[in-house]
């Protein structure tokens, strides 16, 4: 209600006493020219028609018939206004709130930035701190090593230094050596020449008297020896008999001191060649009387042997088994008709079956082998020679006939045009060159190389057939690999007394086929080993079984063990003997699952 008493504020629009305030603004625009004016003070000022208004419209509105429903309005005005600003409060609560959660929510914001940057600080200075870390190891390392460089430096110039001195005293000490030496030379040969010029007289006087006194000696000694002379021939030739009888026991003396000694050496060879061995013989089936005296049991058993099958427990490829059957029948009918032997070559690599052929041939063909190897003969020298013609001489006193198998024959058997044979290799080359240039009843020559491109052409020319052993192909090792697991794994897991047990779960055929197809390029020897290793293994284990595992196991030992030689003879290979792609040479006996380097 400000209005009535000249405040501020405008009465309320849309009131009911719209006639009243009408009346009430004639009436003060009437009363304009009355109003009074009252004189106001520096201080203080009062506006009297402001009162003057409301009064009037004080008594018009008491007056008024609206005048209830004014003040109802008014009222209604002050509650709506009221709950207005309430509502508004409410407002400013609920934004004042709405602040608070952005507030919050900013700060969380803030809060999780402030941590993932104090993270990112702290990895960064850890990172730092390491990174100084490594940084100071690595000045102290490189100062460390600056300091062991200073002192080997020192160390070494001071050796140096040293090392100089010594030099330096030694040079001075044998200067002064030398110095004393050629003084005390000088002084020596001067005083031995003083004292020969002082002793020269009275050595040219002893000469003289030991000159004659040498001269009546020997002019003695001549004199009393004719004497002698004089009287043995006297006393020879005056009586013939004497003489005749003389000169025969002096010429039976010789004749029976040179008989004696060439009859006990006569004997005594052929002693040698019946009853022992020649030394470069390292096996043989003769038999001797050293054997019959060490095993008479096995000696009596070579007499009641039969010959069996050439081929026997020897696995081949079925055109070389068909081959070597050939040469076995040949050789047996040449010992029954009496007919010349005829001289084999074998070659191939190691472990393919060649030693074992030869025994086998000779055993089946009634005939006596000896084993030697061409190795033994370089260590003898000048004795080679004579050995080698022992060894023949032997061979020929055989009723039976005599195989000789030379093995390793390249290794005393190569070409003589090249400059490493010494001069006793080339004369014993030419002495088995002398004693094998015709054929012969009494021995056949079997001759086995790995390398058999470096023979001489004499040797050669000295063989009468070729045969070529190769590695066993994929058939041939099912066969040797069922034959040796047969021999060393079942056979002995039979027999109660061994502790070998075969696993029962293991499908033998399976799994020699298996291991056939893991083992290409191994040669029959290395495939035997694996078995032999089986055996081993179960003897060494506490259970004693045989078990899948364990047999792949020492099967890839085997390969892996075969790639290495391989690579080995590679490395190793010379460049005279490297094989191309038209010769049989070295290449063609390594494993071709096995790539060279």
């Amino acid at each position: 209600m400000s209005w009535i008493f000249g405040g501020g504020s405008k009465p309320p629009q849309g009131s009911n006493n719209a006639p009243q305030q009408q009346n009430a603004q004639n009436q003060g625009q009437g009363a304009k020219s009355s109003k009074t004016t009252i004189p106001t003070d520096s201080g203080y000022s009062f506006d009297s028609e402001a009162l003057e208004r409301a009064a009037k419209a004080a008594k018009e509105l008491e007056h008024s018939k609206y005048a209830k429903e004014a003040f109802e309005l008014t009222k209604q005005q002050e509650v709506t206004n009221q709950l207005s600003n309430q509502a508004n409060i409410k407002q400013y609560e609920l934004q004042i709130e709405q602040m608070k959660g952005e507030q919050i929510r900013v700060q969380e914001d803030e809060r999780r930035k402030t941590l993932l940057e104090e993270a990112r600080m702290k990895k960064a200075r850890e990172e730092y701190q390491d990174q100084l870390a490594r940084q100071r190891h690595q000045d102290q390392l490189a100062t460390k090593a600056r300091a062991e460089e200073d002192s080997l430096r020192r160390q070494e110039e001071s050796i140096q230094r040293q090392e100089a001195l010594r030099r330096q005293t030694v040079e001075y000490e044998q200067d002064l050596r030398y110095k004393n030496d050629m003084k005390l030379l000088e002084a020596r040969l001067r005083g031995e020449a003083q004292v020969e010029r002082e002793n020269r007289d009275v050595r040219l006087e002893q000469v003289k008297a030991k000159a004659v006194e040498d001269r009546a000696t020997w002019q003695e000694s001549l004199r009393t020896s004719g004497d002698l002379v004089a009287k043995a021939y006297h006393a020879l030739f005056a009586d013939w008999t004497r003489t005749v009888r003389t000169v025969a026991q002096v010429g039976l003396l010789a004749g029976s001191i040179y008989g004696v000694k060439y009859g006990l050496g006569v004997g005594f060879r052929a002693a040698e060649a019946r009853i022992g061995k020649p030394s470069l013989v390292r096996q043989t089936s003769r038999l001797n009387a050293v054997d019959l005296v060490k095993s008479p049991v096995l000696t009596a058993r070579r007499f009641v042997s039969k010959p069996s099958d050439a081929l026997k427990g020897i696995i081949l490829k079925p055109e070389l088994e068909a081959r070597l059957r050939e040469v076995a029948i040949a050789t047996r009918h040449t010992k029954k008709n009496n007919g010349y032997y005829r001289n084999l070559l074998m070659c191939g690599p190691p472990g393919t079956g060649k030693t074992m052929f030869v025994k086998s041939l000779a055993l089946h063909s009634g005939m006596d082998y000896a084993i030697m190897t061409g190795g033994d003969v370089a260590p003898m020298g000048k004795e080679g020679v004579t050995a080698v013609h022992k060894v023949f001489d032997w061979a020929s006193t055989s009723r039976r006939g005599v195989l000789l198998f030379v093995d390793e024959a390249d290794a005393f058997l190569r070409k003589r045009s090249q400059e490493r044979i010494s001069e006793d290799m080339r004369a014993t080359l030419n002495a088995f060159l002398y004693r094998t240039g015709e054929q012969s009843q009494k021995f056949m020559l079997v001759l086995a190389s790995n390398q058999p491109e470096q023979l001489d052409w004499a040797i050669n020319d000295r063989v009468d057939e070729i045969v070529e052993f190769d590695l066993p192909d994929l058939a041939e090792r099912e066969r040797l690999v069922a034959h040796y697991y047969e021999k060393y794994v079942l056979q002995p897991s039979i027999d109660k007394r061994n502790k070998i047990t075969v696993d029962p779960s293991i499908d033998h055929t399976a799994k020699c086929r298996e291991i056939a197809a893991k083992t290409a390029g191994l040669s029959g020897r290395e495939i035997s080993k694996i078995a032999v290793a089986w055996q081993a293994a179960a003897y060494a284990s506490e259970t004693g079984v045989i078990d899948a595992n364990l047999l792949d196991e020492k099967v890839a030992l085997s390969v892996a063990a075969h790639a290495k030689k391989v690579q080995w003879a590679m490395h190793t290979l010379p460049l005279e003997s490297a094989p191309d792609a038209t010769a049989g040479s070295k290449r063609d006996y390594l494993s071709p699952s096995v790539p060279t380097s």
